[in-house]
């Protein structure tokens, strides 16, 4: 088995500017394109402007007639051509959506994004035992809007947020899709932002079930060019979003098998690796900006504890925690003192909980707490006494903040997505009944 190189899975119909060129001049090169990026020169440096710089651009009223350069643009990273595929995983673990392919004189050959690494996969060879409702658990959870939300309002949410895409659901189930192709769509026409995002939305929404191989994932998104698939249950309800990066992620220890089938070829790159090994542990378990457990470490301290609880007869339960108004507190102070509240409301729930308490940062402003040995009953007592501890606490330059919460009981089955799923439905009963409280699943 070889892998493909760069040069075959790269996309070479690239639009690229240079850096002294004005942003104006870009932005008319992206849309008649109809692209979502531009390359942009800098010497020997590839630089990349988005759709979200663009939204910052106009959030910001920065002169379109001004340079390129005087922008901060995000260097993209550079891998030589006739590389293998393998060389491009190492930055799945980074925050980057892009790669740039070079010839061997340093040009630009072309542009590799997950789309393509995607591509380049196997589905008859791999993940064709392997289910995404296994696999929601680690998948980043969906954000929904209603679908009277303004449509500017919701270019502010998506310039402020990682997301790339925004589900407008009503009664749980997806009614329409907003991705940044539909904001390129959107300024292209220069359409009234003004308007609710049920005039923009895409829909309906193509959508694939949990019980559905990963296999099939794969296969639907070459065969419908998405970057996500969209996750619903038995009866239609949305249970979550996995992107194509997570695919990857999990194509990865997939191939970690194949690797010793095949260690003729991989010897050559087997060096590189070794020396990553301490680095990716440390990644594969905390999250890098709170210090608490990521999802992956979360699910595997789940299943212990689970079993645990099965061997003992005991209770557990769970609790989804999402910060109120998180976008407000970025918007007025700054992402900088966004990220200090992160840290301060990880440090509280550490100083609250029990030691043997699981705390996960889900993402974002979103925390995960499994509370293994807890009932139901004292599983909702303990979140209100975060909910009032978070209340009363005084955060380094912003004041009080509050929170929402949602509370699930860990069945027999133990079952993390039935869990999960329970306690954010009652989190998003939380926040539509005004924030600042707990609602459980029976509230449902």
């Amino acid at each position: 088995m070889k892998f493909p190189s760069i040069s075959e899975i790269a996309t070479t119909e690239v639009v690229s500017t240079d850096i002294n060129q004005s942003i104006a001049n870009a932005m008319k090169i992206m849309f008649s394109h109809e692209h979502r990026n531009i390359i942009v020169l800098d010497g020997d440096v590839f630089r990349i402007l988005t759709v979200n710089d663009i939204l910052n651009i106009k959030a910001k009223n920065i002169d379109l007639n001004i340079s390129l350069k005087d922008l901060k643009l995000t260097a993209v990273p550079i891998v030589k051509k006739d590389k293998s595929v393998l060389h491009t995983l190492e930055y799945l673990s980074y925050n980057i959506e892009y790669i740039c392919a070079v010839n061997d004189d340093g040009s630009l050959y072309g542009l590799i994004t997950h789309t393509d690494v995607i591509s380049s996969v196997d589905p008859d060879t791999l993940m064709d035992n392997f289910y995404l409702n296994d696999f929601l658990k680690l998948g980043k959870r969906a954000k929904w809007i209603n679908k009277d939300v303004k449509t500017q309002d919701l270019f502010c949410d998506l310039l402020h947020n990682t997301s790339d895409s925004v589900i407008v659901v009503e009664n749980f189930k997806p009614i329409g899709i907003f991705t940044t192709k539909d904001v390129i769509r959107v300024m292209k026409q220069d359409d009234d932002l003004s308007l609710a995002v049920s005039n923009y939305m895409s829909s309906p929404v193509d959508t694939i079930t949990k019980n559905a191989s990963v296999k099939e994932a794969l296969e639907f998104l070459k065969n419908k060019h998405y970057k996500r698939v969209v996750v619903v249950d038995e009866e239609g309800n949305i249970s979550g979003i996995i992107s194509q990066k997570e695919l990857i992620s999990l194509t990865y220890s997939k191939w970690v098998i194949l690797m010793k089938e095949y260690q003729e070829e991989l010897d050559k790159i087997n060096t590189s690796l070794l020396h990553k090994n301490k680095k990716y542990e440390q990644l594969a378990s905390k999250d890098s900006l709170s210090g608490l457990y990521n999802r992956t470490k979360f699910l595997e301290l789940y299943e212990a504890s689970y079993e645990i609880m099965r061997q003992r007869e005991n209770e557990m339960s769970l609790i989804i925690m999402d910060i109120d108004n998180f976008k407000i507190i970025n918007d007025t102070y700054g992402h900088n003192i966004g990220d200090k509240v992160i840290i301060q409301i990880s440090q509280a729930l550490l100083n609250v909980l029990r030691s043997i308490d699981i705390v996960c940062r889900w993402g974002g402003e979103e925390f995960v707490i499994l509370l293994p040995a807890v009932n139901f009953d004292n599983a909702l007592a303990i979140a209100q006494k975060l909910r009032v501890y978070i209340q009363e606490l005084e955060i380094e330059n912003i004041g009080r903040i509050t929170a929402s919460f949602g509370v699930s009981k860990v069945k027999k089955d133990g079952d993390i997505n039935a869990v999960i799923d329970r306690a954010d439905k009652a989190l998003y009963l939380a926040k539509a009944s005004g924030r600042n409280c707990v609602k459980a699943e029976t509230d449902l």
